[in-house]
């Protein structure tokens, strides 16, 4: 894919507010031509009109490559279910069953990252934000919970490189989530900030380890926590030192940092102020969710265009598209996949 003219747009993805765009929205998106957009549950219904809504969401950039998210990562968190969409079983499920049929666990994984990607590329998806390298500890909170993989940060990103793989194969740009890791975190950064007392050097050697050894993915999210020995006053999301000396420093993330969700009680602040915040500590796009649109304007009105810095990143990241995508047999995939989780495979 060569280079996209990203010139005009602002740094801000935006979600929408039902399973269709209405007037005010086309014009409002038209007018602030956000970087893109991401789905949830409220957006979905079926899909005919799933492809219809992302198609009318680009159009109303006027970019049909404009990137379009979704959080599909499996168990709890994925936006596309059944009877129309594969259900995935959780990150944790595969982790569990690797402490006794490691490859059984790997293979079981493989099959299922593919058949999200199927569903996502017949929607027209481009972005899925997955896979969740946190660490799964006995202190983590359940809003984290059984979407990591397990403990043991080898086996993190033993697995997190198994979905990476899948989706850039399929043509998917994975969002690596959420840097600098939030399974220490004992309480959920939807509703309250957590604060984590590690000490540095322990989260070098655990939390930070699974996002090193995957640094060199396209795209990541930060998580909204306070690292009380590196940044007692900042969450990463808006910490110039998390963001600079860990995630771009410790870690090499070159990628496209995009913020958790802005919405989120772990911030403080008006909308305004949590998006200037973040990225005057160095974040490339900030994340509003909710879909309303008086807070999107909010939050557009202080979003700047992109900068050349992120620009290339993103040109980097979309090199995904360089290649045309694997091609698969879906059904012997979901068939293969029946017998590794019902245990009768060979």
């Amino acid at each position: 894919m060569s280079a996209v003219d990203l010139s005009n747009c602002k740094s801000v993805i935006f979600g929408c507010e039902g399973t269709k765009l209405s007037a005010a929205e086309k014009k409002f998106f038209k007018a602030e031509q956000p970087f893109g957009f991401i789905l949830f549950a409220r957006n979905v219904e079926t899909p005919k009109q799933l492809k219809k809504l992302v198609k009318s969401l680009r159009s109303a950039v006027g970019r049909p490559d404009a990137p379009v998210l979704i959080d599909q990562e499996g168990g709890r968190v994925q936006r596309l279910r059944s009877p129309h969409w594969f259900e995935a079983k959780p990150f944790g499920y595969f982790g569990d069953l690797y402490e006794t049929e490691p490859e059984r666990a790997i293979e079981a994984l493989r099959l299922t990252t593919r058949l999200i990607n199927s569903d996502l590329r017949e929607a027209g998806i481009t972005v899925n934000c997955s896979p969740c390298l946190d660490l799964r500890l006995p202190e983590t909170v359940d809003a984290i919970g059984n979407r990591a993989f397990a403990g043991d940060p080898e086996i993190v990103a033993r697995f997190g490189a198994v979905v990476v793989e899948e989706m850039l194969t399929a043509g998917i740009i994975p969002v690596i989530k959420h840097i600098p890791g939030h399974g220490r975190a004992t309480v959920d950064s939807h509703l309250a900030l957590p604060h984590v007392p590690t000490p540095h050097n322990v989260l070098q050697e655990t939390d930070f380890a699974p996002f090193k050894a995957l640094s060199m993915l396209p795209w990541g999210m930060t998580s909204h926590i306070v690292f009380d020995d590196i940044d007692p006053d900042q969450p990463a999301t808006q910490s110039r030192t998390i963001v600079e000396d860990v995630i771009r420093g410790e870690i090499g993330f070159s990628g496209l940092l995009l913020t958790d969700d802005l919405n989120m009680e772990a911030l403080s602040g008006g909308l305004a102020e949590r998006a200037t915040a973040a990225l005057a500590a160095g974040v490339d796009i900030v994340l509003h969710c909710s879909g309303v649109l008086a807070e999107m304007q909010e939050v557009a009105a202080v979003c700047p265009l992109l900068g050349e810095e992120a620009q290339a990143r993103i040109d980097r990241g979309n090199r995904v598209f360089d290649h045309p995508p694997g091609k698969w047999d879906r059904d012997a995939d979901q068939v293969r996949l029946t017998e590794l989780l019902s245990g009768d495979a060979a």
